[in-house]
């Protein structure tokens, strides 16, 4: 088993284009342990997939080091680095089989006959393609051709396991299927794997870790818990999953939280804190000194007969019934947007149109402040 780290500092690329200098990647740092299922999560154009396609010497370094067992990579060619890498495209040999395509990493490497046909056949089994080994990609589905690209990018035993949108062109239950099935040949391998996506329950699924970047600059990196817990930022915030802010004026603060008073002089008790960045403050347009953030499903409705001023207000505008769980959209002059609600126990008593109390206990509060 492999136990190499990879140690990433001050990396960063610049593109030179007409229009001037493009900054894709700036300062990232990282640690990643040797057997680490690690994924660079973000949107489009935030500079995950240039950090991945640099580690893999696809494209040149603009600044910084890629530390992997002792060798900078930065000062390697992509030949030189034994990184397996897994690609969207799939990128198969349409004229070879299945079991050429797999074995073509080991036959560049001018591997013996009997010890690439044993490698390939224990790949390709392992992979459910059992029986399948003469047959062309043409005549695979979509989730036997990934199957063989990883098989491929598996059989010379590389050091280090890259993943670049993988399972962006599976549909939905597949890619759950190979999603797993891919976490479970790292751990059995206990190789490094860099998983790059842009869905965050795909992160949150397989990931010991996740990095989480914004326009080339790397955001926050922990745990998927962590992450979805204890955001750093509104951005992280609001990325990972589904979130409420809540605009408002921090009072009273102490060590174990504080009141915030909201647009309509109604009040929400906090228990956490968070730097609120003034850029992020007019990007996400919050006009007070703080906001709160809090989950859909840390939100409780209750009827209300009137305005409660202590409180926090709303009007039911839908509800959706989505099976294991009912999703209400609550109208709330105090959040920057429709409120989302989640609950697995919905209220018999709240229909829509009706006027509700949204209640949120302290602990679930996250607060940014400036």
């Amino acid at each position: 088993m492999k136990q190499r780290d990879l140690h990433i500092r001050g990396l960063s690329k610049v593109f030179e284009t007409s229009e001037g200098p493009v900054h894709a990647v700036r300062d990232v740092n990282l640690e990643i342990s040797g057997d680490e299922f690690f994924s660079l999560l973000g949107p489009s154009g935030c500079g995950k997939t240039t950090t991945l396609r640099m580690i893999a010497g696809l494209e040149t370094v603009t600044a910084g080091t890629i530390d992997f067992a002792g060798r900078n990579l930065a000062r390697l060619a992509s030949a030189e680095r034994n990184l397996g890498m897994v690609f969207q495209s799939y990128a198969l040999f349409p004229h070879m089989s299945v079991f050429e395509n797999a074995a073509y990493g080991l036959r560049l490497r001018k591997v013996g006959q009997r010890q690439l046909a044993d490698r390939v056949h224990q790949l390709l089994d392992a992979l459910g393609l059992e029986g399948l080994h003469m047959r062309y990609p043409s005549d695979l589905s979509g989730g036997q051709q990934q199957r063989v690209s990883i098989a491929r990018a598996l059989a010379y035993d590389p050091d280090m396991f890259l993943l670049d949108e993988p399972l962006a062109n599976l549909d939905a239950k597949l890619r759950v299927q190979m999603r797993e099935e891919i976490r479970r040949i790292q751990k059995d391998l206990g190789v490094l794997a860099l998983y790059v996506t842009h869905d965050q329950e795909e992160a949150m699924s397989v990931s010991d870790r996740i990095g989480v970047f914004k326009l080339g600059r790397l955001m926050q990196v922990a745990s998927p818990t962590e992450v979805y817990r204890h955001p750093a930022s509104l951005f992280v915030a609001d990325f990972i999953g589904k979130i409420n802010f809540f605009p408002g004026d921090v009072l009273n603060a102490d060590r174990a939280g504080a009141s915030v008073r909201l647009r309509s002089g109604g009040m929400i008790e906090v228990g956490r804190f968070e730097r609120l960045d003034a850029d992020e403050r007019i990007e996400f347009g919050i006009d007070r000194d703080s906001v709160v953030a809090v989950r859909p499903e840390h939100i409780r409705l209750t009827p209300t007969s009137g305005e409660d001023a202590a409180g926090l207000t709303g009007t039911v505008r839908r509800i959706l019934f989505l099976g294991s769980i009912v999703r209400y959209f609550v109208a709330c002059e105090d959040a920057t947007k429709e409120v989302m609600v989640e609950t697995a126990d919905p209220p018999a008593d709240v229909t829509e149109g009706e006027r509700v109390r949204l209640d949120v206990r302290r602990e679930h509060a996250l607060c940014f402040r400036s």
